[in-house]
């Protein structure tokens, strides 16, 4: 909608215990969310902790998902947040990509749910195209305002994945829907109120491939959980190596199994680490679970170079792991790598800082620019293997270089991606967007600046 016809919510002054309606509705949205299931991992994380920080601020919060699997109708998450499930479709899981079509469905049951318990929201914050289009048809049927938070973009996924499989553009296309998902991401982007960018190259393609006024977007990047993520004594560290039978220098990495998450540049990149450091070994926890048709080889392949480059002994694939021991596998490893083709942000390698843990991250993706190279993290293009190992096999040498990237990178990711302070950006986003209808400076609450602008991905 245009700014002359922008919602005005009610003065932030009387904002107790309003409510506010997050929307995500592919995955399995839960209140301790099976990590690794079919399209469940960090956006999931996003809207449970920023939601549980808004509550923390004085907010109701409802987080409306889609309800399959016989799912409970509610879930309460804590006593100012609850997931409200509606179904559509059928019963079974949904695949993100094809969700949009269900969407219709879904906002008509979430309309006569809000009708029925006669819900008010402050706003609409929604997660991915998906949600987003769920959200504007919300705003526009209740006169809420929609803030949009894409958390990926198709114009930029689509570019990156092209670009490292040109052969594949047709087959892509068939999988992931590029040409259907931007058209109804050119279109949501002009309606609802906002855009929430989660890294500055993010901010910069909303407005160069969608035509976005700059005005209507805000930086605001996704948090961690400061009390689970932090760093711990060295002696405690390698007490846990002792416990999980660690020994030599490892190199950790977590996440889903797909194409994109780049786990196959990783094990390239270690056979280079190996050929060097002949009792470095490589852990990989990932989960076996994938709703891309394309990636269901993934595992096979993965074996299969393990077992090209004589790594049989070196590397270990396991499966994904629970929530709570999340924080552990960080501060075990000597090294944690982010090998993504493509990666909005990258919420583990924000935790694995977070926990002390050295860090190399992608430069295909928006986190690296808020890092200074050599003090809070090394970074590398991750399709250039050689580059990739040696950033590997430098961190793993260097004991000094790994105690300042330990120190500074948990300091850095302290100050800028706390919940705390993410939510508060969010909420005062709404108020200048809302009542002022001027946008703030991309820049943290103490004022110092959030990402480096010096550096182009």
């Amino acid at each position: 909608m245009s700014t002359s016809t922008a919602k005005l919510p009610p003065s932030p002054r009387r904002r107790l215990r309003r409510r506010i309606a997050m929307i995500s509705t592919h995955g399995y949205v839960a209140a301790l969310p099976p990590l690794g299931a079919p399209d469940t991992g960090g956006q999931v994380v996003f809207v449970i902790e920023l939601s549980k920080q808004l509550a923390r601020l004085g907010y109701k919060v409802d987080i409306w998902t889609r309800r399959f699997d016989n799912q409970p109708e509610t879930e309460v998450v804590d006593d100012n947040v609850t997931i409200m499930r509606v179904p559509c479709g059928s019963n079974e899981f949904i695949p993100k990509e094809q969700l949009y079509k269900n969407i219709p469905e879904w906002v008509e049951n979430a309309l006569r749910v809000i009708k029925k318990q006669s819900l008010s929201y402050y706003f609409i914050n929604s997660h991915y195209w998906d949600a987003g289009l769920a959200g504007q048809a919300i705003s526009n049927a209740l006169n809420i305002p929609h803030l949009h938070t894409p958390h990926s973009l198709g114009s930029w996924k689509k570019r990156q994945m092209e670009d490292a499989a040109p052969e594949d553009i047709e087959k892509l296309e068939e999988q992931f829907n590029f040409t259907t998902r931007v058209n109804h991401e050119l279109r949501l982007f002009q309606e609802c109120d906002m855009v929430i960018a989660t890294t500055p190259p993010q901010s910069d393609f909303i407005v160069e491939d969608y035509g976005v006024s700059p005005a209507k977007v805000r930086m605001i990047p996704p948090g961690y959980d400061d009390n689970r993520f932090f760093p711990i004594s060295e002696a405690s560290r390698q007490g846990l190596r002792n416990e999980m039978s660690y020994q030599g220098p490892v190199i950790a990495s977590i996440g889903r199994l797909a194409r994109n998450k780049g786990f196959d540049l990783l094990v390239r990149a270690f056979a280079l680490v190996a050929s060097r450091i002949p009792d470095a070994k490589l852990r990989i926890a990932v989960s076996m679970q994938s709703s891309d048709p394309g990636d269901n080889d993934m595992l096979k392949e993965l074996k299969t170079l393990i077992a090209e480059h004589g790594l049989e002994e070196r590397v270990i694939i396991s499966d994904s792991l629970p929530d709570e021991q999340m924080a552990d596998f960080y501060r075990a490893a000597d090294v944690f790598a982010l090998s993504s083709r493509y990666e909005p942000f990258g919420m583990t390698a924000i935790e694995a800082l977070a926990s002390g843990t050295p860090t190399v991250v992608t430069t295909r993706g928006g986190l690296y620019r808020a890092l200074d190279f050599g003090v809070h993290a090394l970074y590398t293009d991750t399709e250039d293997i050689e580059e990739f190992g040696i950033c590997l096999l430098q961190t793993l040498k260097y004991q000094r270089l790994r105690a300042r990237l330990s120190h500074q990178g948990s300091l850095r990711v302290r100050a800028l991606f706390a919940w705390s302070g993410i939510a508060q950006q969010l909420l005062r986003a709404v108020e200048d967007r809302l009542h002022t209808d001027v946008a703030a400076p991309e820049t943290y609450h103490s004022g110092t600046s959030l990402w480096r602008q010096d550096v182009e991905i």
